[in-house]
């Protein structure tokens, strides 16, 4: 009876082994983290793409880069992501635009996130200033790598916030700086997109939701203000009506962060890192001036052409103020792009129309697709 019993027990412990390996396997499937390779229609990778993660060490900590570009002597663009944490590049995995077709893509992995993630790092020692020397010192490595006297920066949502500064304080390095999702007044973005969302629930009759947003009194309160910002109810209520990540997303569960633990561009334990990093660079000053951050005052105005890619249901950087801060600021060449059926990320969202606007426009140093009550050159 007892060898019985043991045999069952044996038998109960190697299902749930089992069970727990398949679960494993297919929400964290192992990989060795490589980068997708180009290839030529007889299955051959083409000689000069670059598909690569790489570490460059800025100021003693290793900074990761993935370059990817179907042709490397195509211009060299600096992309800067979102969150901060989120890496940018998931998204280009998930919803590929094609943007390595018409350039170099590098994509900078903040100091702190993804596989920039170091577990001995203080989040205090992640600044705006330090982000901002990260570019600055990620910006010459490309430059002196792919022999460029000037590359193309391009940031999105919280990308925005780092790039456009970036773009102001060094103008001689970049050819145009492109924003999507501009970052203008966070905290006005804020208040905005939560009296919009309160509104659609009460409309709604959703007297749960209305009750959830009721707990945080944004208007009156500044510890209200930040608890809100740092909620789950937030992103919960962005996605839910359409306003979030993209405009058909519902949920970051399903949409970024189970995605993103099967991303194999990524090692297992870098996936994990990626959420390790998310929760680092939420206490950190750089999370913080993110939220503050107010272009109008910070950056009235640049010296390289900008273009502007605006999703019309963007509520967490709300569109309206996108197109009220770019009617402000002066630049040599101006370009606003409404994408209709976008949210946060127009880029992904509606990638034939965003490339064809960098293709032509923005390589051509010209305004000529963007938004006709915008087509501004300020002299």
């Amino acid at each position: 009876m007892n060898t019985v019993k043991k045999g069952r027990r044996k038998m109960t412990v190697w299902i749930i082994i089992i069970f727990i390996t398949i679960l494993i396997w297919n929400f964290l499937p192992p990989s060795p983290g490589k980068m997708p390779l180009f290839y030529n229609n007889n299955g051959s990778i083409i000689p000069d793409s670059l598909s690569e993660k790489i570490y460059i060490n800025i100021n003693g900590a290793e900074i990761g880069l993935l370059i990817t570009g179907r042709d490397k002597t195509n211009p060299v663009l600096l992309f800067l992501g979102g969150g901060p944490g989120i890496p940018e590049y998931l998204l280009e995995y998930l919803y590929p635009s094609k943007l390595a077709d018409e350039f170099v893509v590098c994509y900078l992995e903040y100091r702190g996130t993804s596989i920039s993630y170091n577990s001995n790092m203080d989040a205090d020692s992640l600044t705006t200033e330090c982000y901002l020397s990260d570019v600055a010192a990620v910006t010459e490595y490309l430059k002196s790598r792919f022999a460029k006297e000037k590359i193309y920066l391009m940031g999105h949502s919280f990308g925005t916030f780092i790039g456009i500064q970036a773009a102001f304080e060094h103008p001689e390095s970049y050819h145009a700086y492109i924003a999507v999702s501009q970052i203008a007044d966070q905290a006005e973005s804020e208040r905005l997109a939560y009296q919009y969302m309160l509104d659609q629930y009460q409309q709604m009759n959703n007297l749960k939701m209305v009750k959830e947003f009721e707990k945080y009194p944004i208007a009156t309160s500044d510890s209200a203000y930040e608890d809100y910002c740092l909620s789950s109810l937030r992103d919960k209520a962005m996605h839910d009506l359409g306003v979030g990540t993209t405009h058909n997303m519902k949920s970051v569960i399903t949409g970024i962060f189970l995605p993103s633990l099967r991303c194999k561009v990524y090692t297992p334990l870098q996936r994990i890192n990626i959420w390790r990093g998310k929760k680092l660079t939420a206490a950190s000053p750089v999370g913080f001036d993110r939220m503050q951050f107010n272009a109008y005052v910070e950056v009235p105005c640049l010296e390289v052409p900008i273009y502007f890619f605006g999703g019309i249901h963007d509520y967490t950087c709300c569109y309206s103020l996108q197109k009220k801060y770019f009617s402000r600021i002066k630049a040599p060449l101006k370009g606003f792009y409404t994408f209709n059926y976008s949210a946060h990320s127009p880029l992904w969202e509606e990638s034939d129309r965003a490339i064809e606007i960098l293709v032509h426009d923005v390589l051509q140093g010209t305004n000529l697709l963007s938004d006709k009550q915008t087509q501004t050159v300020i002299k």
